[in-house]
């Protein structure tokens, strides 16, 4: 199904495709904006949104002038794909920005990294990776949005586990934030992000690790203690079930300077 995964970043970019295309393609903003045009529509996306653009569909995206944007590009081949899911079966342009968004745009991730490393069996978890994203969002276009008041009460939830994800953090905690009862609380949590508490305050804290791996002079077991990890062992165990890699394949990558 996957045919290409890439990462483009920058300040000047211009692309128009004609509509004699035969695969899909998917756009995910990280960062910044663009314009992005098709069948008469113009839209500025922005960090966040999904882009889906199906075959034979003409479109062109542009940088705005001054800002910079980096976004993932995959390009899908839809003729691989299982039949049953809205978002390719009905053939139209969608942007929006999925509830669970971050925690996909960390799944889109892997995908980049197992496809640029070509790792075994890349394209087969590749293509694994893309259907549970593409099935999950297919799942929300055929819900009833959430009110802006419960997706304005998720980002909190949202803004109070990233100040606090190196803590243990509970329901109790985020209905505190929101002012709503805990049951209430986690489970809006997981209606808008697709994870529980628990899991997206582990997401949070790799996170931060993989960065300190591969920027930082500390050793695994003291990023660990700070993210928030007293037994190691346990920080590996979590860290290899989130990046599907031992935290010394992100300590390869530092530069060498002391």
């Amino acid at each position: 199904m996957l045919i290409d995964c890439r990462l483009d970043r920058g300040l000047h970019s211009s692309n128009r495709y004609q509509a004699d295309r035969s695969y899909g393609l998917l756009f995910v903003l990280t960062y910044g904006k663009i314009r992005v045009s098709f069948e008469n529509i113009a839209w500025v996306a922005e960090k966040g949104d999904f882009i889906y653009i199906p075959p034979h569909t003409a479109y062109a995206t542009d940088s705005l002038p001054g800002v910079f944007h980096e976004k993932y590009a995959v390009t899908l081949d839809l003729a691989a794909a299982p039949a049953g899911l809205p978002l390719f079966d009905d053939g139209l342009p969608r942007i929006a920005k999925p509830g669970r968004y971050e925690w996909m745009t960390d799944r889109l991730r892997v995908v980049h990294t197992e496809w640029q490393e070509q790792a075994p069996y890349a394209n087969v978890r590749c293509s694994a990776i893309l259907l549970e994203l593409v099935a999950l969002w297919s799942r929300e276009l055929e819900r009833e949005p959430l009110s802006p008041s419960a997706l304005l009460l998720a980002e909190r939830m949202k803004a109070y586990i990233a100040g606090h994800y190196r803590e243990r953090i509970t329901k109790e905690d985020l209905a505190a934030a929101i002012g709503r009862s805990p049951n209430h609380a986690a489970t809006l949590f997981k209606r808008t992000t697709g994870q529980t508490i628990s899991e997206y305050a582990h997401a949070a804290r790799i996170k931060t690790a993989v960065n300190m791996l591969k920027q930082s002079r500390l050793t695994a077991g003291e990023i660990a203690e700070y993210v928030g990890y007293r037994d190691l062992s346990y920080f590996h165990r979590i860290f290899k079930k989130l990046t599907g890699y031992a935290p010394a394949h992100f300590m390869n990558e530092r530069d060498g300077r002391e």
